[in-house]
């Protein structure tokens, strides 16, 4: 019976499948078989022995039902795994889990379902960083106004919206690149990290261990590798999920009935309110900025199990258990939710028109101001000017450059031409030369 959204709801029936508890048994018996090849290659057990206990050290052989069996009766859920894989190897079953620790086992089993996890993220990152360069490009010319305080500002454009959210993107993947090398990595180094039940080859065995799974072997653990780790990991996920959250919260405030600049893909037969049926509500980004609380709030336990008693204790392991799965899963939701949003955005160009208008010229005030210092007025003296003129136009409910027209002041400076030249549009600057260095930027990374 599925209890958490987990399980039914959110992520990819590919992401769930990694942290199910039939693939997590098998990457702990997948280290417990590289073990034991290690152990062979250095002459500690006869090959024969490890070909057996790779060869059982499978789901087809070591039942999940049978682990369950035994957990229940010893309350160790490591060495249930070993002796459910230990009854099937028969006479060679005696050496699995040779000097091996429990946390050697479940450390580098984590890294294996990391890997797997952070394949998929990086995947959907590089999607939606393809939807997010095609919209930079295709509306670089797009004007609309940019707010501030929620306040209309001065012009932008959509393609530096776009723009924005692309490059931090990259940086997204390039963060993941860089924790690859701390977070994917193993150990085997015995009940306080000092490879003690290794012997003298505990070195060559962990080295051994780690490139036949494809890992970095652990420089120092003290039976755990250290947590610090696992809080980066988190904390990079939290921050992706930021930056869903980022998008999902102008893509819900720009669909705003009184806004309405684009709007969320809208199916056919989609139902907006069980009472309102006219109703055409953001729910994927509204799913998205929700989940994301969840993302952040799981940094917080995952700073609190880096400090632990001594050596080691035993308060991350349920932390972990929770927090690990539920967020590579609840991330991945948020990905494919935003890449399907973006890829189907709709636009209303009326409506961006609208709004660019819809103060009456006050978002030209800057501009205008700038063109009294170049016409020779003092730049103070032009901000205050522009300021009283500006309040003028608000409380009258007139138009900016029609109030400008009608002062002394300012037209002793400016010609008709001036004012004429005054348009949102001829506005932002760089703008679109901005885009294009993104996007330039982004391709070379993408080669």
């Amino acid at each position: 019976m599925a209890v958490h959204p987990i399980d039914y709801r959110y992520g990819s029936e590919e992401m769930r499948r990694i942290w199910d508890e039939e693939n997590k048994l098998q990457k702990l018996l997948d280290v417990e078989a590289a073990l034991a090849r290690a152990h062979a290659k250095v002459g500690n057990i006869p090959k024969q022995s490890a070909r057996v206990i790779s060869e059982k050290a499978n789901t087809k052989w070591v039942k999940l039902e049978r682990v369950k069996e035994i957990e229940a009766e010893i309350h160790h859920d490591i060495m249930a795994v070993v002796k459910a894989l230990s009854e099937v190897c028969g006479e060679h079953g005696k050496y699995v889990h040779l000097g091996a620790t429990s946390n050697d086992i479940i450390d580098t089993a984590n890294a294996l379902l990391i890997r797997e996890s952070l394949a998929i993220v990086e995947r959907d990152l590089k999607e939606l960083r393809s939807v997010l360069k095609k919209l930079a490009k295709e509306h670089k010319y797009t004007v609309c106004i940019g707010r501030t305080h929620g306040q209309h500002a001065v012009p932008t454009t959509y393609g530096m919206k776009f723009a924005i959210w692309l490059d931090e993107v990259q940086r997204h993947i390039d963060r993941l690149n860089q924790l690859k090398e701390r977070v994917l990595v193993g150990q085997m180094s015995g009940a306080v990290g000092t490879m003690a039940s290794f012997g003298e080859k505990g070195l060559e065995i962990q080295k051994l261990v780690m490139e036949d799974l494809g890992l970095k072997p652990v420089r120092i653990s003290n039976q755990i590798i250290q947590r610090d780790v696992y809080a980066e990991l988190m904390m990079v996920l939290a921050l992706i999920a930021s930056t869903l959250d980022k998008v999902a919260l102008e893509i819900r405030n720009l669909q705003r009935t009184e806004i309405l600049e684009v709007s969320e893909p809208f199916g056919k037969k989609q139902v907006g309110s069980s009472t309102m049926p006219h109703k055409r509500n953001p729910i994927g980004s509204e799913k998205v900025s929700g989940l994301a609380r969840v993302l952040y709030s799981n940094v917080v336990p995952a700073l609190l199990n880096n400090p632990l008693w001594h050596e080691r204790d035993l308060t991350n392991s349920s932390v972990e258990r929770v927090i690990l799965p539920e967020s590579f899963v609840l991330l991945d939701e948020m990905l494919k939710t935003t890449i399907k949003v973006l890829s189907g955005l709709e636009f209303f160009p009326e409506n961006i028109k609208r709004n660019l208008y819809l103060t009456n010229n006050l978002i030209i005030a800057e501009p205008l101001m700038l063109k009294l210092t170049e016409k020779g007025m003092g730049r103070q003296e032009a901000h205050e000017l522009v300021r009283q003129l500006a309040m003028k136009a608000f409380y009258e409910k007139g138009d900016l450059l029609e109030v400008v027209r009608k002062s002394e002041e300012a037209m002793k400076y400016l010609s008709e031409d001036d004012l004429e030249s005054l348009k949102p549009e001829n506005y932002i600057g760089l703008a679109p030369q901005i885009v294009d260095n993104v996007t330039a930027f982004i391709e070379e990374k993408e080669r």
